[in-house]
């Protein structure tokens, strides 16, 4: 029965054999006898911390306190107390003694001393730090005495200990007990354990053991001194040695000094209740303490507050200890973002911090954060996200991309929002080097097919240059059947003059994939077209592209001529794609507001597209590129030009909207509509079949000179009714009036109709005129008046009625 009762007030277990931690190094220091030891899981390999009590026999007075301690711990539950997760005790005999070893498992910490020996913290940092600290520790303490009424017994620097996350945790309740003032009738004492404190850390009473004055001062009398004997501790950096120590008050900060006297009052009943100690707005209130208060109160906040918080948090966290704020601040703010807690602004600070972190560390802190925050359907934290993915995309596995990061990400190309539909298009730039074929081909280019036809003239630009920037990342076959398409048929016979401008300047960055045929016949023809175009910079480039791609050409027939047997296609003259081109001009705003956004890597952060050509021959000219200017400019900068008139051969006939796009790629968007084909491949503007021979005979035919017959003399009979009426002249007449076929010669006459003797010079009604009649009317009669009408002839047989008096 008494190892029963033992076993459930000592803790869980039956034996060290089954404690499912691994004890590892201990540490240098630890409260009283106990000793303090690093440990790990068993299940998982997660740290934890040990702290062990041996003692030589079961009713050796250490154990009995330790099992206090045990037991207080594990009742006792505050954010500022020592998490408690497992104990035991273990019995083991060596010969005819025995020992007894009491095990206490907690979440991983470290004494204070260490810590702060660790941190190095000096001057302002130092103090802001130990004001976070006492914060807690005094909640923690004000928690025990006010809403408990437990007494600890042994506050002190070496009963306070340190999470990973820099939090300060109270532990060390072997002496912990209720506070039993209101007996009258006891004389024994309060704190059976008593004698376990130093004595330079008992207040008078305690010393004198005077418990009944103990009895009759308030509750936290006890720990109020020993949170002075703290408060000592720490900012003269040594263990107290004796109680006269606490008068030398030199390293105490002034604002907290006249609360620190108070703690130490020589009169239990005036010393400060340590509830009021954390009023001391002076010294508590500091940009650390008032961040970490702000992060655990989040919840709280109202919308306003957390965006004004969030957005003055990144300059804030410059002027914060460094370590704090990576291991303190930088899971907090995660930790919300995650939870839906911490409004759009937080991703910007958490960017910051995290930019801070090495690189294995960003991996494991912060990027599992970002990875879950692209499936939020808050759509500002994901232009947030947009914003900033070159700050953390690199840090991204492929797998990570392809499987979770991406299918999100896509939503975004879709999306109503012109903007967002930008973000998510120059996001790829990045992104895309980690996707994988299948995703390339089978999505991305579907969705980019969409978006070269966009109704905004700045993301129709900027999809042809990013088709120029990732084309190194598509597999042959896909460049063949999408670049030239995507460049020639619609980029460069865009009506926005960027847009045709950045064609040409992907031509020129992607000149390496297309071999001589397809430069001379497609590529060519088509770019010397914009040579004569109305906008002067689309005419600059379109005369360097010439240069370009003909110096190409020539170099390449100048190899064979000498026998080169090597490659015929661009690769000879320019390099793959040496540097990225950068985005054009973006006008599209977000809530009224022009847009403001981290640029992603643009001309400035890398080789142009000059540089790709600058490996080029001396006689070549440079490749064009981006020009800065477009950045300054709006689309309402630019009117909507057409093109110039391209060669007939490139013309695209039956190309109509439903059917606009690259190639037969599989996996599409629409996968429902079978009859839709939003690819470019399928496109072959430049390879126009050839007419069979009864075909060339008409064309032939309808190039003669049409002759015009001459008008018929004014004598001539015209039907009486027009089968048809001539129509007004189009400008389709003017359009196809060159390959007209010829007048007939004669005019064809209808048949059973009748000739009438007026002709249209005479009277223009004839056509539609009514026949003539066959008969004529009778003359009035006289004295009758107006007469009638005379009657309509009619047709057949009649019948005549006439009268005696008529014959």
């Amino acid at each position: 029965m008494f190892k029963f009762l033992k076993g459930v007030v000592a803790g869980s277990g039956t034996g060290l054999k089954d404690l499912p931690y691994n004890i590892g190094d201990p540490y240098p220091s630890a409260w009283g006898s106990w000793n303090h030891f690093r440990g790990t899981s068993k299940d998982d390999g997660s740290p934890v911390s040990i702290f062990t009590l041996s003692g030589n026999n079961a009713q050796d007075g250490h154990l009995a306190a330790g099992r206090n301690g045990v037991k207080r711990l594990r009742t006792v539950r505050h954010p500022n107390v020592l998490s408690f997760l497992h104990s035991t005790e273990v019995e083991t005999h060596d010969g005819s003694t025995s020992k007894v070893t009491i095990y206490i498992v907690t979440e991983p910490v470290m004494p204070l001393a260490d810590k702060i020996k660790e941190l190095g913290l000096k001057a302002t940092q130092r103090d802001e730090y130990f004001a976070l600290g006492l914060h807690q520790i005094t909640k923690a303490v004000s928690f025990l005495n006010n809403d408990c009424k437990l007494v600890h017994g042994n506050v002190c620097l070496a009963s306070v200990v340190v999470t990973p996350t820099l939090d300060w945790k109270l532990h060390a309740f072997d002496v912990l007990s209720e506070f039993d003032g209101s007996n009258e009738s006891a004389s024994g004492p309060m704190l059976p354990f008593e004698w376990l404190v130093g004595t330079q850390y008992k207040p008078m009473e305690m010393v004198k053991s005077d418990w009944v004055a103990i009895r009759k001062s308030p509750p936290w009398a006890i720990d109020s001194w020993g949170l002075g004997c703290l408060i000592y501790e720490l900012f003269s950096g040594s263990n107290l040695g004796k109680t006269e120590e606490l008068r030398n008050t030199v390293g105490i900060p002034k604002s907290l000094l006249p609360d620190y006297q108070r703690l130490l009052s020589s009169l239990p009943s005036r010393r400060l209740n340590t509830s009021k100690l954390l009023e001391n707005g002076e010294y508590f209130q500091n940009k650390l303490v008032d961040t970490i208060h702000f992060m655990d109160i989040l919840n709280l906040k109202d919308s306003v507050e957390k965006d004004t918080f969030f957005r003055k948090l990144p300059n804030v966290a410059e002027q914060l200890p460094r370590e704090i704020v990576l291991k303190k601040l930088l899971p907090l703010l995660a930790s919300s973002l995650e939870f839906g807690s911490a409004a759009a602004p937080a991703l910007t600070a958490l960017l910051k911090m995290g930019s801070w972190l090495s690189t294995e560390d960003f991996t494991v802190k912060v990027l599992p954060t970002i990875v879950k925050l692209f499936a939020s359907n808050d759509r500002a934290i994901r232009v947030a996200l947009l914003q900033h993915v070159d700050q953390f995309g690199e840090s991204m596995s492929g797998q990570i991309v392809d499987e979770q990061v991406y299918p999100h990400v896509a939503t975004g190309f879709t999306d109503t929002a012109a903007f967002l539909r930008e973000l998510s298009l120059k996001s790829m730039l990045v992104l895309a080097p980690k996707l994988s074929q299948r995703t390339l081909s089978g999505s991305l280019l579907k969705y980019l097919s969409k978006l070269q036809t966009d109704e905004e003239p700045a993301i129709r630009t900027n999809t042809t240059i990013l088709l120029g920037n990732i084309a190194t990342y598509l597999n042959e076959g896909t460049r063949k059947r999408v670049l030239i398409n995507a460049f020639t048929v619609r980029a460069l016979r865009d009506v926005f003059p960027p847009a045709r401008g950045a064609g040409i300047v992907a031509l020129c960055a992607t000149s390496s994939t297309y071999d001589d045929i397809e430069i001379a016949t497609k590529i060519l023809p088509t770019v010397v077209c914009l040579t004569i175009d109305q906008d002067s910079e689309v005419r600059a480039k379109a005369f360097q592209a010439v240069e370009q791609f003909l110096q190409i050409l020539k170099q390449n027939y100048e190899k064979t001529n000498a026998g080169d047997t090597g490659a015929t296609g661009g690769a000879s003259a320019i390099p793959e794609t040496a540097g990225l081109i950068g985005w054009a001009m973006s006008s599209l705003t977000l809530k009224g507001k022009p847009l403001e956004q981290a640029p992603l890597p643009s001309s400035s952060s890398a080789p142009s597209l000059a540089s790709a050509a600058s490996n080029a021959p001396s006689t070549a000219t440079e490749a064009p590129s981006v020009k800065a200017s477009h950045h300054t400019r709006s689309n309402s900068d630019f009117t909507d030009q057409p093109a110039p008139p391209f060669p007939s051969s490139a013309t695209v006939e039956g190309h109509d909207d439903d059917n606009d796009g690259w190639g037969d790629i599989e996996n599409g968007i629409n996968e429902g509509h079978d009859d839709y084909d939003n690819g470019w491949g399928d496109l072959e503007p430049l390879d126009e079949p050839k007419p069979s021979p009864a075909l060339s005979n008409i064309q032939a035919a309808q190039k003669r000179p049409v002759s015009q017959p001459s008008r018929p003399p004014a004598t001539s009979s015209r039907p009486k009714i027009s089968a048809v009426k001539a129509a007004p002249k189009t400008e389709d007449d003017d359009l196809w009036g060159s390959i007209a076929a010829p007048a007939p010669a004669t005019t064809s006459r209808p048949l059973n109709l009748k000739k009438t003797v007026q002709s249209d010079d005479e009277d223009p009604w004839a056509a539609i005129a009514a026949p003539p009649p066959t008969t004529r009317a009778k003359p009035l009669s006289s004295g009758r008046g107006r007469g009638a009408k005379p009657a309509a002839p009619k047709l057949g047989a009649q019948r005549i009625n006439r009268t005696s008096s008529g014959m």
